[in-house]
């Protein structure tokens, strides 16, 4: 990766072979051969380094699917603060599904892709109930903090879930900055410190990777993905869409489409 990026998705990374050391939040982390690690995409993240022949699997749940997980609590709440989850147990199967996931999802078949959604939370449940760590704790920290800088990046952490839970509402970065007690000048002025970019550009990145996931996954005409994503003009989702992706939705949507149609058999 050419530097540090964030996305609204969980991600899902399954080493097949070699190792990859990611540049995680502040930490160097380094996941080798047949570990399963699990993180949320709006912590700052980078791949910086990869033993050459290091193959992997990344696959994505939408925070739509993992919001509605129920009884996780302990779970959520780690991996909105920043941890990378790993799968302490692994099963021999692990290796041959996850290929097969991501073959069917390569496909363009909408119900194949409906059933791997489903056998992807079942997964994240059996991580959670089978056991599981926060790599955190062995990464070597490339930068220490104050405990002011504690406390603020304890808003930042609860303003990053508050955008995550409510970006497809009508929300503004005021409510952000009110959801966790500061005045929004004040938490605007953190968050794009901490973050990079601002809060109502946290909340319109959210939105649009929700777009793209239903251009990708539904029929719904450009007018529906535009209000099922939070945007509260079809003009609007037309602007901030060609700003990040350089695009048009209906091209994106083609070119997503015409790619599934080329795959191999």
């Amino acid at each position: 990766m050419a530097g540090p990026h964030m996305h609204s998705q969980v991600e899902l990374n399954f080493v097949l072979s070699g190792h990859m050391t990611y540049w995680f939040d502040g930490r160097e982390l380094t996941v080798d051969e047949g570990r399963l690690v699990l993180f949320w995409g709006m912590i700052p993240h980078q791949v910086i380094d990869r033993r050459e022949g290091t193959t992997f699997i990344c696959l994505y749940i939408p925070m739509s699917v993992f919001l509605g997980l129920a009884n996780l609590e302990r779970f959520r709440d780690a991996v909105f603060r920043g941890a990378m989850i790993e799968a302490l147990e692994l099963r021999p199967y692990d290796r041959d599904i996850f290929s097969r996931w991501r073959d069917e999802l390569l496909s363009g078949d909408k119900g194949l892709a409906e059933i791997v959604r489903n056998e992807l939370t079942a997964r994240v449940l059996r991580i959670e109930r089978d056991g599981w760590r926060d790599l955190r704790e062995e990464g070597s920290a490339i930068a220490s903090f104050t405990d002011n800088d504690s406390e603020r990046f304890d808003h930042i952490e609860r303003m990053l879930r508050y955008v995550a839970e409510h970006a497809l509402e009508n929300i503004s970065a005021e409510d952000v900055g009110r959801s966790v007690g500061l005045h929004p000048n004040y938490a605007m002025s953190i968050f794009k410190r901490a973050v990079g970019h601002t809060i109502n550009q946290a909340i319109v990145r959210h939105r649009l990777d929700t777009a793209q996931s239903l251009l990708i996954s539904t029929d719904l005409s450009i007018t529906e993905v535009a209000f099922e994503s939070g945007f509260g003009s079809v003009s609007r989702f037309y602007e901030a869409f060609g700003d990040r992706f350089f695009e048009k939705p209906t091209a994106f949507r083609r070119r997503m489409r015409a790619k599934s149609i080329q795959l191999p058999a």
